[in-house]
């Protein structure tokens, strides 16, 4: 319930805010839009913007944060009981975009395609290799250079920067689900 709440709260402030365009630096998704919730996302609507998405990736991150704080559990997949990263990126997509996405990240890593980490837009998925496999981590970008997941340790979803030396060491691939 605590997670709904957050979220509600999370859509109506984003139906408050107004987000500035920036054409130069917009990747469509499909239906032409495109707006900035990179700095939203952070609770800074007056900063630069450094991302452009459309409406699915408004939702998807709005999803994630919503989110945020819920416990981690392995084969997680919903938050009641808890979420691991590919049932966390296989809710959010469900009930953000109607995209069905199951199984492990090895498994989410087969839809869409690949993408360069420069050209990473909001709701994108990031993934890592963790655990000395490819793709044994998922992630969904937030803008700013941020991710929202699911990790094992300290238990709880949370955001990260791709920065972070763990994770830069351990990125793998990025991969969108929308056209480009």
């Amino acid at each position: 319930m605590r997670y709904l709440a957050l979220l509600t709260m999370l859509l109506l402030l984003a139906g408050c805010a107004t987000p500035a365009m920036h054409a130069a630096q917009s990747r469509t998704h499909g239906n032409g839009e495109h707006d900035d919730i990179a700095d939203f996302a952070k609770g800074d609507t007056q900063a630069a913007p450094s991302a452009t998405i459309n409406d699915s990736g408004r939702e998807i991150v709005m999803y994630a944060m919503g989110l945020i704080d819920v416990g981690y559990v392995f084969g997680g997949k919903n938050p009641e009981a808890g979420l691991d990263c590919s049932g966390m990126v296989s809710f959010i997509y469900r009930n953000a975009v109607n995209i069905d996405l199951r199984g492990s990240a090895a498994d989410i890593a087969k839809h869409g395609h690949a993408i360069g980490r420069a050209d990473l837009q909001v709701g994108d998925l990031v993934f890592f290799n963790t655990m000395n496999r490819p793709y044994s981590h998922v992630g969904i970008y937030i803008g700013d250079g941020r991710f929202v997941h699911a990790p094992s340790s300290r238990g709880r979803i949370r955001i990260e920067s791709l920065s972070n030396r763990y994770f830069s060491q351990r990125f793998e691939e990025a991969r969108t689900l929308f056209a480009s």
